[in-house]
């Protein structure tokens, strides 16, 4: 089996392929596993420049169990607490909490005891919402809309999952900020949350109930630790190397030809690149009759310190005073954020060695339109809109923060397209309704028997659980297509 991208769906594959006896060779282009969950060192600073949080780590152990290992023999995972801070307009903040007690504590001293109460009405439905969703629509193999019926589409629909996600969190909450706290999650899903549908209230379930873990080491530690025991079982990792085409013959593929014109033959294949240059490889085109929809992109500001401010947490959430006007502009009228809400990730709180002795390390990601729906000249527009997210966090009570910029790095839209990400978004495609479940690409490639395809851009989705699980379901694929082969 070759595996193309040692991205976190390509590893999480490769276990579950080595789990059930197969030989596994994985190609990647860059000289280190992870993918979009990339890394950079600037001046002693250890950078991760993709996915800085970490929910569900049992999907993580899942994987490693494949190969008779676990998430202790290879990581060292914190929980955060707290998951998150959230800073707002008004001086106020919220810190969120996994803990059920202890978050409805915060809640109500916030916004009061009915509020409070809501919060663990809001909990309850959440956990329920995950439970419906993980068994029958994530963790599953959706190749028909018919695949969706049974009990718990009824289920989901009887809780109001069709409806709109902002809507869903406030009949519960009533408290502006809280809403807030509840649904800014709909942007991993690329829609504003009064356009997302209520199901995938499910990512604020992982962020804020399931909790939010870090792996001492920094994000890069997952892909290693995954590569490391891929290695271990059998795995052979080829680093370096580019996949250029695939080898077919009539509606088989036989091998994968490497940029360097190194043939390496197959039974099966499973490819994980970004979904146009998956389907390149494949030299397939989508029959899709409507265009797919791509997800709104980010700028991300990396930026090493020689200070740090007690309102900083792991993560933080800085809102801005507007909410809705903000994601219009970035979705419907091609502009940055007028008033941004950002995260801001301080890994180093949690985890000193990423940075010199007495630095710290901050993480700015900043909402952006993706290149197809604006006509921003970045590489002019860039180091301005640095300046004017610097200038908004120091207003925001980060003082002096440009003076302590020992090393930095702006990531725009047009860098995330020479990555070769389509449309400059490293969010793939949006989960709008016609993109969601057996709507979005599938695993399967049509006129091709044993080829198929992983990653964010397929089912079920953006999200380090999700493309973990996406590996996993490629390869019960690859499993369910040979039918033989002994099991470890």
């Amino acid at each position: 089996m070759v595996v193309v991208g040692a991205g976190l769906s390509g590893l999480s594959c490769a276990l579950h392929l080595l789990g059930a006896g197969r030989e596994v060779v994985v190609v990647e282009r860059e000289d280190h596993p992870g993918g979009r969950a990339g890394r950079l060192d600037m001046d002693g600073f250890r950078v991760d420049t993709g996915p800085t949080v970490l929910t569900m780590p049992d999907l993580l152990d899942e994987a490693f169990a494949a190969v008779g290992e676990s998430v202790r023999d290879r990581l060292e995972l914190r929980p955060l607490t707290p998951a998150y801070r959230a800073s707002f307009a008004d001086g106020s903040t919220v810190d969120v909490h996994t803990e059920r007690e202890r978050m409805a504590a915060e809640v109500a001293r916030v916004a009061g005891p009915r509020e409070a109460r809501g919060y663990l009405r809001l909990r309850e439905w959440l956990t329920r919402l995950y439970e419906v969703e993980m068994r029958s629509f994530i963790d599953a193999r959706l190749d028909s809309p018919l695949d969706l019926l049974g009990p718990d589409l009824v289920r989901l629909a009887a809780m109001g999952g069709f409806g709109r996600w902002s809507r869903a969190v406030g009949r519960h909450l009533k408290d502006e900020r809280l809403r807030r706290v509840f649904s800014f999650q709909a942007l991993y899903a690329g829609v504003a949350p009064d356009r997302a549908l209520a199901a995938y209230g499910v990512i604020a379930y992982m962020d804020t109930v399931a909790g939010v873990h870090f792996p001492q080491g920094g994000m890069r530690a997952v892909a290693e630790a995954m590569a490391g025991a891929a290695a271990k079982a059998g795995a052979v990792l080829r680093f370096g190397e580019s996949a250029r085409r695939v080898e077919r013959r009539g509606n088989r593929v036989t091998a994968v030809i490497t940029e360097d014109g190194e043939r390496l033959p197959c039974d099966h294949v499973v490819v994980t690149a970004d979904l146009p240059a998956a389907h390149r490889l494949l030299d397939h085109r989508s029959r899709r009759p409507v265009p797919h929809r791509y997800s709104p992109s980010a700028v991300v500001l990396h930026l090493g310190t020689d200070r740090t401010w007690e309102r900083l947490s792991h993560h933080t959430i800085s809102f801005g005073a507007a909410w809705r006007r903000t994601f219009a502009e970035i979705t419907d009228g091609g502009r940055t954020m007028s008033d941004p809400s950002l995260l801001v990730t301080q890994p180093t709180v949690t985890d000193p060695s990423l940075a010199p002795d007495g630095h710290h390390l901050l993480y700015v990601l900043a909402p952006a339109p993706n290149l197809a729906c604006a006509d921003i000249d970045w590489d002019r527009a860039g180091p301005r809109y640095r300046d004017h997210l610097v200038s908004v966090l120091e207003a925001r009570g980060l003082t002096g923060l440009d003076a302590s910029v020992r090393a930095e790095r702006l990531v725009t839209p047009a860098d995330w397209a020479r990555q070769g990400l389509a449309r400059g978004t490293p969010f793939s495609l949006a989960h709008t309704f016609a993109q969601t479940g057996p709507f979005r690409p599938r695993g399967t490639v049509p006129g091709v028997d044993n080829a198929f395809l992983a990653g964010c851009g397929t089912s079920p989705g953006v999200g380090l659980p999700t493309v973990l699980i996406s590996g996993k379901i490629a390869a019960a694929r690859v499993v369910a297509a040979t039918r033989t082969g002994a099991r470890r």
